[in-house]
């Protein structure tokens, strides 16, 4: 199926980037990989996107049954993905790394943490309202078409999001802990002041 090779790739795009974002320096350019590390995962969600709308626009046009409301709902979950992916990279287009503070930085690397993680939640909750879509949609002679093919959008658009959120909050939340200098030693952590001269 097309979407699965779109989202194999995707994935292997995801992983190289975040890995590529791993060869920096972050003691001494962590607000730059923060805000590029984001701008990445905003990019990659964004191209997911405008590969669903086009998929999900023809296939709406040109099939029937359940494929139709498949890529019926692929094409409207992902206008909000598009949104969502725009609106964040303007916000970091617009936003001035040099003016921000190294706290202000962190803060705001940590609340994209706990953003992903909340997602990461929702996530599950997407994939399962799939599987129940498709449930009931046994029980559903009438509606029997649209519970499918929106049960099997939310299993892939939720599985991928959660793909996702996972990778770009654990990369982020890697970054954050090396540029801390937070290490885990046998009686807890031990945190670290890294200093450049």
């Amino acid at each position: 199926m097309k979407q699965k090779s779109i989202l194999y790739i995707l994935i292997f795009i995801l992983g190289f980037a975040f890995f590529d974002a791993f060869g920096q320096d972050n003691q001494n350019l962590f607000p730059k990989t923060s805000f590029n590390t984001q701008n990445t995962g905003m990019l990659i969600l964004g191209g997911w996107a405008a590969a669903n709308l086009i998929v999900g626009g023809y296939g709406w046009s040109k099939t029937t049954g359940q494929e139709k409301y498949f890529h019926q709902m692929n094409f409207m979950w992902n206008l909000v993905n598009l949104s969502i992916a725009g609106f964040a990279l303007y916000s970091n287009a617009h936003t001035s790394i040099e003016t921000l503070s190294i706290s202000e930085v962190v803060t705001k690397h940590l609340k994209t943490e706990k953003v992903l993680l909340i997602n990461a939640a929702l996530d599950v909750g997407y994939v399962g309202t799939g599987f129940l879509l498709r449930h009931y949609s046994t029980k559903s002679d009438k509606f029997n078409s649209l519970l499918k093919g929106y049960g099997n959008s939310l299993i892939l658009q939720g599985a991928f999001l959660l793909v996702f959120d996972l990778s770009l909050y654990g990369v982020l939340h890697s970054q954050r802990i090396e540029f801390l200098g937070v290490t885990p030693t046998l009686n807890g952590l031990a945190l670290t002041a890294k200093f450049s001269f």
